[in-house]
């Protein structure tokens, strides 16, 4: 009896659960050892994958609190089965190469010169940003600009950080992904001012959150100045 007793044990601490946008995957496993001291007995856990992947899981019914898009359009799909809906941060596009640069891109008007370039399929935010990113280029760089750059795609990928991984391991001489991606592995090509255009990240809570109160303390949390710090530290900026 004692040993069963015993195997009851406490009720298991509440655990926060939080879809997130793949861009965001860095940030918020920093940001979740910060949220869980300032809520003792919390635990958050993450899912990371492209916005429109979390979405469909969300639409299917997926158990969670928190929904984080890089992308309002899929927030705006869920509707009403959302609450407190606010901007979390401010991201960018960028171009990285490997470090030894192998097509010889040093400005965003070589990114035809990519003999393989990587993207973000059509569907996924990063793919989204990247269209238009080519769309306004081609107005200023002309269309064989345009032309050139997707000639030079071999492949477009389901979200931000398999376009990363596949520069990382050497199979792609350019890509084109998110600021808060970037790492030591990467160099970076800077988009024009002229053409660069900052993507929203925005998150809220499902209105059938398992755990409500958390899920409203996590978003309250996410605004306060330390953890505004910890998103900075990961290339996201001020909403």
């Amino acid at each position: 009896m004692a040993l069963v007793l015993a195997g009851c044990g406490a009720p298991k601490p509440p655990e926060l659960v939080v879809y997130a946008a793949s861009s965001l995957t860095d940030a918020f496993q920093a940001l979740g050892p910060a949220f869980e001291a300032a809520h003792p007995g919390a635990r958050v856990t993450f899912a990371f994958a492209g916005s429109q992947t979390l979405r469909l899981q969300l639409e299917q019914g997926a158990p969670a609190d928190v929904f984080a898009s890089a992308d309002a359009r899929h927030l705006d799909a869920l509707g009403p089965r959302l609450t407190g809906r606010h901007a979390l941060a401010q991201n960018a596009l960028v171009v990285v190469t490997p470090l030894d640069d192998p097509a010889g891109i040093a400005t965003f008007a070589d990114l035809p010169r990519a003999r393989r370039l990587v993207v973000g399929a059509a569907e996924v935010p990063v793919g989204r940003y990247t269209a238009a990113l080519l769309d306004r280029a081609a107005a200023q760089l002309g269309p064989a600009f345009r032309a050139g750059v997707e000639a030079a795609v071999a492949s477009r990928e389901a979200n931000v950080r398999l376009v990363r991984a596949k520069v990382e391991l050497g199979e792609a001489d350019a890509a084109i992904l998110y600021r808060s991606d970037v790492t030591p592995r990467l160099r970076v090509v800077p988009i024009p001012p002229a053409l660069a255009a900052p993507t929203r990240l925005e998150q809220a809570r499902l209105r059938d959150a398992p755990h409500p109160a958390l899920a409203d303390a996590w978003l309250a949390f996410t605004t306060t100045p330390a953890a505004r710090a910890i998103l900075a530290r990961h290339g996201l900026g001020a909403p």
